[in-house]
């Protein structure tokens, strides 16, 4: 099965992800991962170079590649956003988990980080307003919502008990 984690920046999908992926004794990967080494550039660079549409086409490209695969998945912050690709992963029997995280927790390990380009150009209020935006559309496009307020083993373990169900 293939397990999506989608979320706010910051919110864990690739720290929990991957020890979600250990114990269910599958791969893992980070979709921004993929899209960097496939295209040689890192995301700044995309963002400044292609624009982000085409990182996000490029995104749900991704997305879609993986479905039907043994894995999980962390999403972008804005992968899950494309009711497309929401849609490909739901009609492949993928598991869509929204990581529900506060604000003040994903702002608080983003707003240093320089490899985040809509992090880089917006102030705190403008990321606040984008977060409740996306918080919308997350919970429409997952089929499972976690509160991932506790450890990130705590939150894997969560991730496990939901698709062993």
């Amino acid at each position: 099965m293939t397990v999506f984690l989608c979320g706010f920046m910051g919110c864990g999908k690739s720290t929990i992800g991957k020890l979600a992926a250990k114990k269910l004794g599958c791969g893992f990967c980070d979709t921004d991962d993929i899209i960097v080494r496939t295209l040689e550039m890192t995301i700044p660079e995309i963002f400044e170079k292609k624009g982000e549409p085409f990182f996000r086409q490029t995104e749900a490209e991704i997305v879609k590649s993986l479905c039907g695969k043994t894995t999980v998945a962390a999403c972008g912050g804005g992968a899950m956003l494309n009711p497309d690709t929401a849609k490909a992963a739901k009609d492949a029997g993928a598991a869509v988990i929204f990581l529900d995280v506060p604000f003040e927790t994903c702002y608080q390990r983003i707003k240093d980080d320089t490899n985040r380009p809509i992090v880089v150009k917006s102030t705190k209020e403008e990321l606040e307003t984008l977060y409740n935006s996306r918080k919308e559309i997350y919970l429409r496009h997952s089929t499972v919502r976690l509160d991932c307020t506790g450890s990130p083993v705590e939150n894997a373990d969560r991730i496990v008990e939901v698709i062993r169900k």
